[in-house]
């Protein structure tokens, strides 16, 4: 007979659950003033967000149901089905903009190679788990999850989409650098990413993706084309001021001149709306999220808990950082949603699902180590 373990509800993380709620009210009143003085044709993006979010708050209630430490044997079904969605998206899949990387599932278009990216941080932690004897891992040890990293990888380059592509490595370098490494090993890792940059600069990037790195490093050289995108979001973002415009008065919003506010450059918005002050209290709360799955990654009493925290914590600190560096002009422009605050329902559901995963093992921490 069924027998609920009381101690999972004493254990729930309200706080995480309470951070990521803050989060989704301050993206759906951000997403509402981007698209305030824009023509509606349909659902409205902030209705479609907020339906996303309900749909996400299922996703994490299904995802703490179960015992995590089941993901050690699954892994491999999991990473099978996010390659053939992969596959499915690049041969089947709807295309837009000479890019082909959704499937139309009729009341959502889902993107696949936004659930690549917990797929790996699962299959990663997985194989991490299994092999670590202590010692540090040679080279040889890491041929299998470089190869479990790169045909995700390619497939999602051939999209194309560099920044989701660039991603995966960022959480592969993330993990491995995590799990002990001999020096050995760490410095072929080092030399192979150095030649790779090189020949994929010369063989791989496409040229407009080599213009937007000419672009973010003089962005003068085309401010109506290229460099439009970085000027006008400096300009929303310096115009801010200590104070902000106020809510729903920002210009370079209301006025259209800034491009993809209501995804790439959503945090824009806010910076131009709420100023200095409201961008700092921002970063408090979306920091605290990442401070609060780090610590939930040390209170794991296992390896594999520890790993999976760790592997979605550095996808969602990676992602963030990337956005808001690009928008303040530190970066080039890769199209990298800002996690639970872009619009998206793709990236918002695979957010939640690792939140899910935190809140996982936060509530299994007294269960006996596997």
């Amino acid at each position: 007979m069924f027998k609920f373990d009381r101690r999972l509800l004493h254990n729930f993380d309200w706080v995480l659950l309470g951070i990521v709620a803050l989060i989704g009210a301050m993206c759906i009143a951000n997403l509402y003033s981007a698209v305030y003085s824009a023509p509606q044709y349909g659902t409205p993006v902030y209705i479609k967000q907020l339906y996303f979010f309900i749909m996400g708050f299922g996703l994490m209630l299904a995802m703490v149901s179960f015992d995590y430490r089941i993901l050690v044997e699954l892994n491999y079904i999991f990473y099978a089905g996010v390659i053939g969605l992969l596959l499915f998206s690049l041969f089947m899949g709807e295309s837009h903009a000479d890019t082909q990387r959704w499937i139309d599932l009729g009341f959502f278009r889902l993107q696949p190679s936004e659930p690549a990216k917990l797929m790996l941080v699962i299959t990663l932690a997985s194989y991490y788990f299994r092999k670590d004897t202590g010692k540090g891992f040679t080279f040889t040890e890491l041929i299998v999850p470089i190869i479990l990293m790169g045909v995700p990888f390619l497939l999602i380059l051939k999209q194309p989409d560099l920044g989701t592509a660039l991603m995966l490595s960022f959480v592969f370098v993330s993990m491995t650098l995590f799990v002990k490494l001999r020096f050995v090993t760490f410095a072929t890792l080092v030399t192979i990413a150095l030649t790779l940059i090189g020949l994929g600069w010369r063989f791989v990037l496409k040229p407009y993706q080599k213009m937007r790195i000419e672009t973010f490093l003089n962005p003068d050289i085309d401010k109506l084309n290229t460099g439009y995108h970085i000027t006008q979001s400096k300009i929303a973002v310096g115009s801010g001021g200590i104070w902000g415009k106020g809510y729903l008065q920002g210009t370079q919003g209301q006025l259209d001149f800034l491009p993809e506010r209501h995804t790439d450059f959503a945090f824009s918005i806010w910076a131009e709306e709420w100023g200095f002050l409201g961008s700092l209290f921002f970063f408090a709360v979306y920091f605290s999220l990442i401070f609060w799955g780090l610590n939930i990654a040390v209170s794991s009493r296992d390896k594999f808990g520890t790993l999976l925290c760790v592997g979605v914590v550095s996808l969602i600190f990676w992602q963030a950082f990337i956005n808001l560096a690009m928008i303040m002009g530190l970066l080039p422009v890769v199209g990298m949603p800002l996690p639970l605050f872009s619009y998206g329902g793709s990236s918002l559901l695979t957010t939640m699902a690792g939140i899910g995963i935190l809140l996982n093992v936060r509530m299994r921490r007294y269960q006996a180590p596997i």
